[in-house]
């Protein structure tokens, strides 16, 4: 059995995605933790690479996912991982590579419910950019407090979905990546504040 995905890529879909996904529930569960997927997307081809190696390990055909207009990624995301295209509002993962679409996602992306709250959406958003701000993290998987540098699309994601006030146990995940390959997480209950 050939576990590659096509002759077009070399990303292994057993191998590989196991390894990217420990990678993934490492940055989950620490979220000022940085982790490098670069040796993973540098084995898929297209135009954003990274998305790519995060689709094809978190997606399959059971799952839905939107990728705010951008349809070649859409179209490769669909025919890697057979999962299907749905609207923001009801799609289980949005991959955001505009941060002038950040604010829109996260207003409609579904957050679960009180007696659901595991039916959230997942975003997966293009960091770019130097580091601009330096921020507070809180919450599970951190041990007081621990301080990061954040970009400025990292502190516009977090000031939108804190700015929808949900109630707890509500929320949405959120997976920061870099053209570079650098991964970055703040789960639904992870708290920032500007220091």
């Amino acid at each position: 059995m050939i576990s590659t995905l096509s002759k077009k890529h070399s990303f292994d879909a057993v191998f590989d995605s196991q390894k990217m996904f420990r990678l993934i529930l490492d940055a989950l569960s620490n979220p000022a933790r940085i982790v490098d997927i670069s040796e993973y997307a540098a084995k898929l081809s297209g135009g954003r690479p990274a998305f790519l190696a995060v689709a094809v390990t978190l997606l399959d055909n059971e799952v839905s996912f939107n990728t705010c207009g951008e349809d070649e990624l859409s179209d490769e995301i669909a025919s890697l991982t057979l999962a299907r295209k749905d609207e923001i509002e009801s799609a289980d993962f949005v991959f955001v590579s505009c941060p002038d679409d950040i604010e829109n996602v996260i207003e409609n992306m579904k957050c679960g419910t009180l007696s659901a709250p595991h039916k959230s959406a997942t975003a997966i958003i293009r960091n770019g950019g130097a580091p601009a701000c330096r921020m507070k993290l809180s919450g599970p998987g951190i041990d007081g407090h621990a301080a990061v540098h954040a970009t400025r699309t990292v502190e516009y994601a977090v000031m939108s979905r804190d700015a929808r006030n949900y109630e707890y146990p509500r929320g949405i995940d959120m997976l920061f990546v870099s053209d570079n390959g650098e991964l970055f997480a703040i789960p639904r209950l992870t708290r920032m504040e500007a220091e």
